[in-house]
């Protein structure tokens, strides 16, 4: 699942983003959601959020989640 929906991320979520500096490369960072700072219900580049060690960049795909 794709990143660019607000409603599909929440905290404690595990997700591939990709920080600010590795755009150009689209290298992707793994970690768990703290935060989510973008406050648009979609974003087309992905919704930026701060992973639990402090890093911040958009999220590209959402590798698991809480079970409903």
């Amino acid at each position: 699942m794709n990143g660019q929906n607000r409603k599909d991320i929440s905290a404690g979520l595990e997700v591939d983003i990709v920080l600010k500096k590795d755009q150009r490369t689209g290298k992707r960072t793994r970690g768990v959601v703290k935060d989510i700072l973008t406050n648009s219900s979609f974003h087309p580049h992905g919704i930026k959020v701060r992973l639990q060690d402090g890093q911040v960049g958009r999220v590209q795909e959402i590798i698991s989640g809480k079970s409903d």
